[in-house]
């Protein structure tokens, strides 16, 4: 976590960039130019179509990657977005987690891989590839805790081996989440609280030197207030907040989810980056690949940059 901090700290921005493209958020024509490409390159016709958005996708991801590196210290790939395509999709996103490393970025695998044992183990490799081979590309993972510490320990030992972090789901953004993690347990604590309390003591032997363990939680932008308690109940926890923008966060919402020195967090936003060309006003239909990938990065650049400079007001104030 300490290399996270610090690529925060050197860009004075503590928010990720979710790559979560889907064939509605990619240009069209984007697609399309890779038509003649792929026809020639796939064995069997039925492969053509996601052969053709998987190599969209990493064009559209490359794209945003290259207008946003020098601002954000972090990106957030979904794995869904990617497995939905089949093994060409598989291929792209190992292809962008490490297109984005080569660019210095802090690559957050998010994958919310949940299991025990042996199958717990194998998700791990995630962290710490197969031998000297690291497929994968990542610098955390996301992992969800519904089974218990058997689940999280093989991701935990697989962080430490490696040098890197998870990101334990702990109070999440999405509507329903309360249907669960707002529970009442027997000694007056909600379940989210009882799994803070495991997240804090799972990363108890592993706090870096600037106080945070490599096991971080997973706290929506939608919920500031238990968030803001959460800070105060997980002092060495740090915290990746999705739901800032598209789902309804805002800047001021995730303010008390950073600690007094104003870090203790990074803030996720996806679509409201990724999709921004969609709501620029700038973009027709006659357009070339080109000049819609043009405008995807020119509009994501600048939607990172006014994120980048309302968490600025909001935390470093």
């Amino acid at each position: 976590m300490d290399r996270l901090i610090e690529a925060i700290d050197n860009t004075q921005n503590p928010s990720v960039v979710g790559l979560d493209p889907t064939e509605a958020l990619v240009p069209p024509q984007v697609v399309a130019s890779f038509a003649d490409e792929v026809r020639d390159s796939v064995e069997s016709p039925e492969e053509v179509e996601s052969a053709q958005l998987a190599v969209a996708y990493f064009e559209y991801n490359r794209t945003i990657i290259d207008a946003i590196a020098d601002i954000v210290p972090a990106v957030k790939p979904q794995i869904a977005m990617y497995e939905a395509l089949g093994p060409a999709g598989v291929d792209i996103y190992t292809m962008t987690c490490e297109y984005a490393a080569q660019q210095g970025l802090y690559v957050l695998g998010d994958i919310k891989r949940g299991d025990i044992g042996s199958t717990a183990a194998a998700y791990a490799h995630h962290l710490n590839g197969v031998g000297d081979f690291d497929p994968w590309h990542e610098d955390a993972v996301t992992v969800n805790p519904y089974l218990g510490t058997d689940g999280i320990t093989p991701f935990v030992e697989a962080a430490a081996e490696a040098d890197k972090d998870i990101f334990v789901l702990v109070r999440t953004s999405n509507p329903s989440s309360s249907e669960l993690q707002m529970l009442d347990l027997a000694d007056g604590t909600k379940v989210y609280e009882h799994v803070a309390d495991l997240v804090e003591g799972w990363g108890a032997e592993t706090i870096g030197s600037h106080g945070y363990s490599r096991v971080g939680a997973v706290v929506g932008a939608t919920h500031p207030e238990e968030g803001k308690a959460l800070r105060e109940r997980m002092p060495h926890t740090f915290f990746l907040v999705p739901g800032y923008g598209a789902q309804g966060g805002t800047a001021a919402d995730v303010a008390g989810m950073f600690d007094k020195q104003g870090s203790g967090a990074i803030v996720n936003s996806s679509r409201g980056i990724i999709g921004a060309w969609k709501k620029s006003g700038k973009y027709s239909e006659s357009m070339t690949a080109d000049e819609a990938l043009d405008l995807v990065a020119s509009s994501a650049r600048q939607a990172a940059l006014d994120m980048r400079d309302n968490l600025r007001v909001a935390v470093y104030r």
